[in-house]
């Protein structure tokens, strides 16, 4: 089985991160490419501009709405289904993010949709 961890894109990269991604739609404010290492950078399982506009109006009270969204959005996806395929011979995966909140992120959705797709197969 994967194993799939967060961290933040601002924090340094270790040798035990084994395969990372980049799971943010635009570019980490404030990084260079240089300063980000990353294996893959999956945009295209990101949350739609619409979905993350509404989230981001009002992140704390919408939070477990947009997660249940999201995660809709994640499984009806061809994008989310070739990752999880992906992957699905990783040892290690760690999905990278921008957000200042380690709670409630969008990230936090794909692990879990991601668990669960491979727990499927």
């Amino acid at each position: 089985m994967v194993d799939i961890v967060l961290k933040r894109a601002y924090e340094k990269p270790s040798a035990d991160d084994g395969f990372r991604v980049l799971v943010d739609r635009l570019w980490p404010r404030g990084l260079n490419h240089e300063r980000l290492p990353y294996d893959l950078w999956a945009k295209d399982i990101a949350p739609s501009v619409e979905l993350r506009r509404w989230f981001h109006a009002d992140p704390a009270g919408r939070w477990a709405e947009f997660a249940s969204r999201y995660a809709v959005e994640l499984r009806e996806s061809p994008e989310m289904k070739s990752f999880v395929a992906m992957i699905a011979c990783k040892p290690k995966v760690t999905l990278l993010y921008g957000s200042r909140d380690p709670l409630h992120n969008h990230a936090l959705v794909i692990r879990d949709t991601a668990r669960s797709m491979l727990g499927e197969h």
